[in-house]
């Protein structure tokens, strides 16, 4: 049967379906890695667009590149440069870089499967993403601690035998209890310093519904 073709490409091709099985397959798992485990709890509406595109154009990028034998040795080269990729204008945490790899990883391995393997083993691999990530986020680690980066002028705090006072002033400043501190850059030339502050998010819903006024009735 002859295959008709523009330009010299054929127009259809059997593969499609195979094509669009993958895609759904991935944008599923993907949807529930992203939408309803990564964002419930780390609400970056940002990332959302990041993820699902990155996702996105390295599956086709993969099926492509696979359907024209380009070696694999090649895609395991994009994936491992994509999964180190920092982005210059803003700090990624490595929850959120941890994340990003795992959309690159789901990517791949939903492009680049082969007919040796099974529907079975592609269901398994994706659902043991999906159930790790679940039970890491909700049942091991279930409190979240969020970061906050400062650029912070009192320098004369940093020291270790006035951290009590470092962190008394920023839970004034910044309206949150801070669990832990972490000293970046120092600029003596402008006697600043960048922290890291650390805090867990159950505790400032508590601490600040604890802070509120009570109502004396007056009304």
């Amino acid at each position: 049967m002859m295959t008709a073709k523009l330009f010299g490409m054929r127009i259809f091709h059997d593969d499609l379906w195979e094509l669009l099985f993958k895609f759904t397959l991935d944008v599923v798992v993907l949807f529930i890695l992203i939408r309803l485990i990564y964002y419930p709890i780390h609400r970056k509406k940002d990332h959302l667009f990041t993820y699902f595109l990155f996702n996105i154009l390295i599956f086709f990028l993969c099926v492509l590149l696979n359907n024209v034998k380009l070696s694999t040795g090649f895609a395991f080269g994009l994936f491992a440069v994509f999964s180190v990729l920092r982005y210059r204008t803003e700090q990624i945490s490595i929850k959120d870089m941890t994340y990003l790899f795992a959309v690159i990883a789901l990517a791949v391995i939903n492009a680049l499967v082969s007919k040796k393997i099974s529907l079975a083993e592609l269901l398994f691999t994706d659902g043991m993403i999906l159930l790790v990530t679940y039970a890491l986020e909700h049942l091991w680690l279930t409190r979240h601690e969020a970061m906050r980066f400062v650029n912070y002028e009192k320098i004369d705090l940093i020291r270790p035998e006035k951290r009590e006072a470092l962190h008394a002033d920023l839970k004034e400043r910044l309206g949150i209890s801070v669990s832990r501190i972490e000293v970046g850059k120092i600029d003596l030339l402008r006697d600043t310093v960048q922290l890291r502050v650390f805090y867990f998010e159950d505790e400032q819903s508590m601490a600040t519904f604890n802070e509120m006024p009570a109502d004396d009735g007056d009304d």
